[in-house]
């Protein structure tokens, strides 16, 4: 039987839950004859090496990958360079998948105008979430709800096309042809100590999706939980998510302009916020732009690593 899907699984010091993943995995309905999963260890600690050889034998067609260098994008870059696949299923270690999750991305990619493909992607919280976060998750809209500060989506039970922004990197099936003639993703996932080096991730790739008029579908029996930790239930977070996404909404107007000025346009008028929860997050996103402004007046190399045509 050939192997149809590459899933590709980048992670970092978290062993505990990437064996949730790989338990989820074990009972796909889709025969594991056609899949093939790689687990690539983005510079762990733990034993995240240890975790994934406990499913030697469990999973049929494992692989197991160690690479030091930091940032999500190397991972995903080397899970794209050894797929075996045509259609690559990238996935991150905090996520518990459904049943049917691999057969409904192969049922999708069956039409062969589908590009992308994405699902529900619903919560699983460690603990209740305080009322503000309910509020933003129940927010609805004419597809459905989401919620991006903690990767959350969903769009009912119906197959449908849809814009290739709302295909997260949880939950992020495409051709492996779409992605090499993108260049690949762009540097996201960057540990905080080296945040400045923060792009566009996945949004690039889904940007060039919707440039090219590629095909986006959702399927909602491609789905997964997403892990919700008590870490994540707090305003604090709510604020570095927005610091951080200030960064990479920078980097993209740089990329544009393919110069450093300009992005302070960017910042967002706090008069706007409508409580103080949204106040905060706005005063985050206003700072995270001022700190991108400084390190790039401080360091002019940061300018190249922006414009480095291929991060492959």
């Amino acid at each position: 039987m050939s192997i149809n899907l590459s899933v590709i699984i980048p992670t970092r010091n978290r062993a505990g839950s990437l064996s949730g993943v790989l338990d989820s995995i074990c009972v796909q309905s889709l025969s594991q004859g056609c899949f093939e999963v790689i687990v690539v260890d983005n510079g762990s600690s733990d034993n995240t090496k240890q975790i994934t050889e406990n499913f030697i034998g469990k999973i049929k067609n494992l692989k197991y990958f160690y690479e030091a260098t930091p940032g999500l994008h190397v991972g995903r870059h080397i899970g794209l360079k050894e797929a075996q696949a045509d259609i690559l299923v990238y996935t991150d270690d905090d996520i518990i998948a459904f049943p049917n999750w691999l057969a409904g991305v192969k049922e999708s990619f069956q039409n062969q105008s589908a590009d992308l493909v994405g699902g529900k992607i619903l919560p699983r919280f460690e603990t209740a979430p305080p009322s503000w976060i309910m509020d933003m998750w129940n927010k609805r809209s004419d597809q459905g709800q989401a919620l991006g500060y903690l990767s959350l989506l969903d769009f009912g039970d119906e197959i449908k096309e849809i814009s290739p922004h709302y295909v997260w990197g949880c939950n992020f099936a495409i051709r492996k042809s779409i992605l090499l003639d993108a260049g690949g993703f762009h540097p996201d996932g960057m540990p905080q100590e080296l945040i400045r080096y923060r792009g566009d991730g996945e949004t690039f790739v889904s940007q060039h999706v919707m440039e090219k008029g590629y095909k986006t579908l959702y399927n909602p029996k491609a789905s997964v939980y997403h892990i919700v930790p008590v870490s994540r239930l707090t305003i604090e977070y709510f604020m570095r998510r927005s610091f951080n996404q200030a960064i990479s909404d920078a980097f993209t107007c740089v990329r544009k302009s393919g110069e450093y000025g300009g992005f302070q346009s960017l910042k967002k008028n706090i008069a706007k916020a409508r409580n103080e929860v949204e106040e905060k997050i706005i005063i985050a996103y206003n700072s995270g732009i001022d700190f991108y402004t400084k390190e790039i007046n401080d360091d002019q190399s940061l300018l190249e690593w922006i414009m480095e045509p291929s991060y492959l």
